[in-house]
């Protein structure tokens, strides 16, 4: 009996509980709402201004994690902005806001005299 009964609630689960999942799909994998393309970029460009400054040793070591760290949090906020599916533009702008501020710092270090010793 209890075997006839699994077999009958199976399917029905299935299509009671598909469709509830697949708008949320959609919302996730739509770029239109959490694509972020230039923020992504930004972050491409100042990761490579890091190991740059890192490789001709314009950044020291305690510089660089610093800025690693910022770097992390930056993406943290992202991936919270995405998480319910859309990306405000006031999530924007605090996005945008942080990325100029990471940026400023890694000049900032980078053009401070600091020197990795070598």
């Amino acid at each position: 009996m209890a075997k006839q009964w699994f077999l009958w609630i199976t399917p029905v689960a299935m299509v009671l509980l598909v469709p509830m999942t697949l708008p949320a799909q959609a919302v996730e994998s739509s770029p239109s709402n959490t694509g972020t393309p230039r923020i992504d970029q930004r972050e491409r460009e100042q990761q490579k201004r890091i190991r740059q400054g890192v490789k001709s040793g314009e950044l020291t070591r305690k510089e660089a994690r610093r800025l690693e760290r910022e770097e992390g949090k930056i993406r943290a906020d992202e991936m919270i902005a995405k998480s319910d599916g859309k990306v405000t533009a006031k999530e924007r702008r605090r996005l945008n806001h942080e990325l100029h501020r990471a940026g400023r710092d890694i000049h900032r270090q980078k053009h401070d005299r600091q020197r990795r010793p070598s």
